[in-house]
């Protein structure tokens, strides 16, 4: 799957990618963005997502902190809450910001990603970025790599 082809991205990340797109964006750009997260995404945003990053939904779901039993429900239901569909909007932005600095290679972004790395105490950045805190020490990470820091 193409990465630019993905609801995920296509649809509203690339205004609110960590690179210099949002400099130039007016203030309240992101209204949108927030009214949807505050709604909830379609479901379907969760399957572009296992989609782009190549995971079992099981896996996903673990990664935006949903229990077995939740995926279930979820399937059936017409929307995330607010706490997951801003989840998604997470790892969407870290494997955008994974692709910038891997010159948009897929593969090498999602094997980054999902592979364990010392910068992220040895854990895979993935797993790393399951609270906000461990994604924004990602996205350090990988500003790091992207200006050879690393």
């Amino acid at each position: 799957m193409n990465y630019f082809e993905t609801n995920v991205v296509k649809g509203f990340l690339p205004e609110i990618q960590p690179s210099g797109i949002v400099a130039e964006q007016p203030l309240g750009h992101t209204l949108p963005l927030v009214e949807l997260l505050r709604e909830g995404l379609p479901f379907q945003e969760f399957r572009a997502l296992q989609a782009l990053l190549a995971i079992p939904e099981e896996e996903l779901g673990r990664l935006l902190g949903m229990s077995a039993a939740t995926l279930g429900r979820r399937k059936k239901a017409p929307r995330l809450t607010m706490a997951e569909s801003e989840r998604v909007v997470r790892f969407a932005r870290l494997f955008g910001l994974a692709m910038e600095v891997f010159d948009n290679e897929e593969e090498t972004a999602r094997d980054w990603l999902k592979t364990e790395n010392p910068g992220t105490a040895g854990e895979r950045p993935l797993a790393y970025a399951d609270t906000e805190f461990g994604a924004r020490e990602v996205e350090t990470l990988l500003g790091r790599l992207d200006h050879g820091i690393y």
